[in-house]
């Protein structure tokens, strides 16, 4: 495939933020201090964030790089969308579900994503054209491929959090597909997309989410063969907001969800 190279670059990068994340989670002294949005950011995130922008400027000197935790840097057709830890509030309590998430953009589309999951030993990857892998490695796994759930009261729905859908004047349209749907669960962040990905859940929601959020899962969960918008049906990277399903479903989880 086209960016094998970038996807092999993404993985190094992942490792070396696994290594920095897993040393620092459960730290006694981890230190935490607040961003003036009351969100805890760590040590931790501003050490992957800087790790991966020394490697990138050495191997891809050209790129631009979007963080987190320090903006953007470069211009270019490609660019480096970073989130040095998606969960940092997990991260922070000692609850294993965060993530590094790196994305490789190219003309405004994204072109690889790879979500590192160290603490619950997981990590999820796909480039445009290549599929959407899962495993410890890029010789060590399996394919991921969407659900086949056609029928909302067969589905499983996972989210993030209730009180962003309240702030967004979304929670009318929210709690209506919760009570059409099977089965509800809070798995939140990046790992109730990538479950989608994997078929293990058939519809995934956020109303609101930075471009570092959701870059890399989108094509993760497209590369799978489910639908990624906002919850307008425009692009979320655009728009700010991510449901993510089999593809089968997108269309009723839009109009439930917008009833607002």
């Amino acid at each position: 495939m086209g960016y094998s190279d970038d996807l092999r670059l993404a993985h190094v990068m992942a490792d070396a933020a696994d290594d920095i994340t897993m040393r620092r989670f459960k730290a006694v002294d981890l230190k935490v201090d607040t961003k003036p949005d009351l969100t805890p950011v760590s040590d931790a995130d501003r050490a992957v964030e800087e790790a991966i922008r020394g490697t990138l400027r050495r191997a891809r000197p050209r790129d631009a790089i979007v963080g987190e935790e320090f903006g953007r840097t470069g211009y270019g057709m490609r660019s480096w969308v970073i989130d040095p830890i998606d969960g940092t509030k997990n991260y922070v309590r000692g609850v294993p579900v965060w993530a590094t998430l790196i994305a490789l953009m190219e003309e405004g589309k994204v072109v690889v994503g790879v979500v590192s999951a160290p603490a619950l030993s997981r990590r999820w990857w796909a480039a445009k054209e290549g599929g959407s892998w899962t495993g410890r490695s890029l010789t060590k796994a399996t394919r991921c491929q969407v659900s086949s759930v056609g029928r909302l009261d067969d589905a499983s729905f996972a989210y993030s959090d209730l009180a962003e859908w309240e702030k967004d004047n979304r929670l009318d349209g929210f709690l209506d597909l919760t009570r059409q749907v099977w089965r509800t669960r809070g798995y939140g962040d990046f790992w109730s997309h990538m479950m989608v990905a994997e078929g293990a859940v058939d519809i995934s929601a956020e109303p609101e989410l930075s471009p570092w959020d959701m870059a890399a899962l989108t094509v993760i969960v497209e590369e799978a063969g489910g639908t990624c918008t906002a919850v307008d049906g425009t692009s979320p990277l655009d728009t700010g907001s991510m449901v993510c399903t089999n593809g089968l479903l997108h269309g009723e989880v839009l109009k439930r969800l917008s009833r607002g």
